[in-house]
Order: C-alpha cells, then sequence, then structure tokens
C-alpha cells in the first residue's frame, strides 16, 4: 500500500465587483473586439478596497472545508499560493490560519506566481507522503489588480482578483494509477527568462510594489511549448497517454494558450475547463477556481483523471496527474 493525497473538499471565491471589458474601454485605449480576441476574456473580478489576498484566501478557504466536511481544527498544514501577499510578512496563510482558528500544524506562503497552486499542491502532496501531516489545505489567492499598471493596455485588461482552495487528505492506494489522488507532480523552472514576465518593484531593489511587465509574445511561445511538455512528462510517468485524461483544468491565461496546448496534446478543446472569458487570469488562483467550478456544476466526478498545469513568470511550470 501507498499514501495518496485524495482532494476531500474543494472550495472558491470571486469578490462581488465585476468589470467588463466596456467598463474598460472608457479608461484604457482598447476595445472589447481587441481584448477578446487576443485572450478571450469579456471580464474580470476585482476586489473592493480594503478587501486583501487574505479576505479572498479566507472565504475560499471555507468553502473549501464545508464541502470537505471538516472543521479547521482537523488540518495540519495550510499553503498559500499567492503572488500579492497582505504585506511583505509574516505570511499570509498565518493570517488565514488565524482567522479559520486553526490553533496547531503550520501554515505558510509560496510563491511561484501562476504556477503557485501547483507547486503548492506539489508541497503538500510530499508532506503527506512523507507521513509529516494527513490533512492539507492548499489555497491559491491573489488581488492581481493592485500591481496592475492601468495605463499599460497590454497587461491590464488580462488579470483579475480571486481564490480557491482544496482540501487534501491522507489516503490509502494501491501505487497504480487507478489510485484516487495525486499521482505524481512534475516541476520546472527556467530563470534565464525572468525579466520576460515580472513585476518592476519589491522591497529589496525598489522599496515599491511595481507593476506586472509582460513581453507577450515571448511568453506564448514559452507557454504552450512548456506545459505540452510537462504533461507529455506526467503521462509517460505513469504510463497514459492523452486519451485517458477525462479532464484538463489548466491555468486560464488566455484563451489561445489554451488552445494552442490542447492542439499540440491532440486533447478536444471540449475535455478543458475554461474559466478565462469571466475570470481572466487570476494567477496561483485561477486553477482551483476552475476546479471547484467544475465539482461544483457536476462536470468533475469520483474517479476521473484530472490533469493540472500552469506556467509563469520566473518562469516557473508544472503539472500534477490526479484522480478525483
Amino acid at each position: 500500500m501507498v499514501i495518496r493525497s485524495q482532494i476531500a473538499g474543494c472550495g472558491s471565491y470571486l469578490p462581488q465587483r465585476i468589470v467588463t471589458n466596456h467598463d474598460l474601454e472608457k479608461h484604457v485605449d482598447t476595445t472589447d473586439a481587441w481584448i477578446v480576441e487576443r485572450s478571450g476574456i469579456r471580464q474580470r473580478h476585482v476586489a473592493a478596497e480594503g478587501e486583501n489576498t487574505s479576505d479572498l484566501a479566507f472565504e475560499a478557504a471555507k468553502a473549501a472545508l464545508a464541502n470537505a466536511g471538516i472543521s479547521a481544527d482537523e488540518l495540519d498544514l495550510i499553503i498559500l499560493a499567492t503572488a500579492t501577499p497582505d504585506h511583505t510578512f509574516p505570511a499570509t496563510a498565518a493570517r488565514v490560519q488565524a482567522r479559520l482558528g486553526m490553533t496547531r500544524g503550520f501554515a505558510f506562503d509560496l510563491q511561484a506566481v501562476c504556477s503557485g497552486f501547483i507547486y503548492a499542491l506539489a508541497t503538500a502532496d510530499n508532506f503527506i507522503k512523507a507521513g509529516q501531516v494527513k490533512t492539507a489545505l492548499v489555497i491559491g489567492a491573489e488581488t492581481f489588480s493592485r500591481i496592475l499598471d492601468w495605463n499599460d493596455r497590454g497587461t491590464c485588461v488580462l488579470f483579475g482578483d480571486g481564490a480557491g482552495a482544496v482540501v487534501l487528505k491522507a489516503g490509502e492506494g494501491q501505487g497504480t494509477s487507478a489510485d484516487r489522488g495525486i499521482l505524481s507532480s512534475h516541476l520546472h523552472s527556467d530563470g534565464r527568462h525572468y525579466d520576460l514576465l515580472y513585476v518592476d518593484g519589491g522591497p529589496s531593489s525598489t522599496k515599491s510594489t511595481g507593476f506586472v511587465r509582460m513581453k507577450g509574445n515571448e511568453v506564448f511561445r514559452h507557454a504552450v511549448v512548456n506545459m505540452a511538455e510537462v504533461v507529455g512528462e506526467a503521462l509517460v510517468a505513469n504510463g497514459l497517454t492523452s486519451s485517458d485524461i477525462d479532464w484538463v483544468v489548466p491555468h486560464q491565461a488566455n484563451i489561445r494558450i489554451l488552445e494552442g496546448t490542447a492542439k499540440k496534446l491532440a486533447i478536444a478543446k471540449e475535455r478543458m475547463v475554461i474559466t478565462v472569458e469571466r475570470h481572466a487570469n487570476t494567477s496561483a488562483a485561477s486553477i482551483p477556481l476552475a476546479l471547484a467550478e467544475a465539482v461544483a456544476d457536476g462536470r468533475i466526478k469520483k474517479g476521473q483523471l484530472l490533469l493540472l498545469e500552469a506556467m509563469g513568470g520566473g518562469f516557473t511550470w508544472g503539472a500534477c496527474l490526479v484522480r478525483y
């Protein structure tokens, strides 16, 4: 028997305020048609004044715990993936831990930008497999609207705010791809591409928060290649093919990247959970948001094989193969 990290519950939260492309047209040199053509995005949620990343994360965490049917007292670990923490320190995860009333175990933040949730899921899985924890809460939460330059139409139209979370519990498996839980995770980074997608601020370099900067064409080219390769790596590691996958739950960066990846993998777009039209790019929150939606509406069912994949600034990228 082997230990598997099984998904026991999912939850999500989106701020109430919705900003459409037509709303942006009034303030940014852009059009709805241009945004939709380039990204597939029609609207995004934006956090209210005074609504912080920890607030979004807390709401998603509560929903995931309720869905799993457990209390915060049962948690051993919280990992919060975010590139937009409440403060430089302490970790935003510690604030969520306190609000949940969790007084045991440990909590920390993890930063891998848009790949953050995949990195956090893999990290929690390793803690569980090592026998150090039995129950973990993994959250992806972002308030990217706070680091956008609203005069840069190439970036400000692409991002939104939100949070998603999953509860992982230790379970037993036979060590085959038929097991429920995380079958494998595959993480990569390449710091040579640091300057293609970054924020031009930070406490050490500029003493300011800074804004998102991106060379879109280069990011697109790397994203399609890297995500297709890491998906192939996950399938080979488990002796599976793309036809075995029931659902791909990708990072919701851009509809063209999703379509390009699907084509490269010969996976029908209909087998992808796509929320980018309504959520935009919510960075580390995008995969758990999409996962929670597809579980809630019944598309994703127990026993189905899910492929989660993402790429973000750094570059970072990775994939997790999960039997739900």
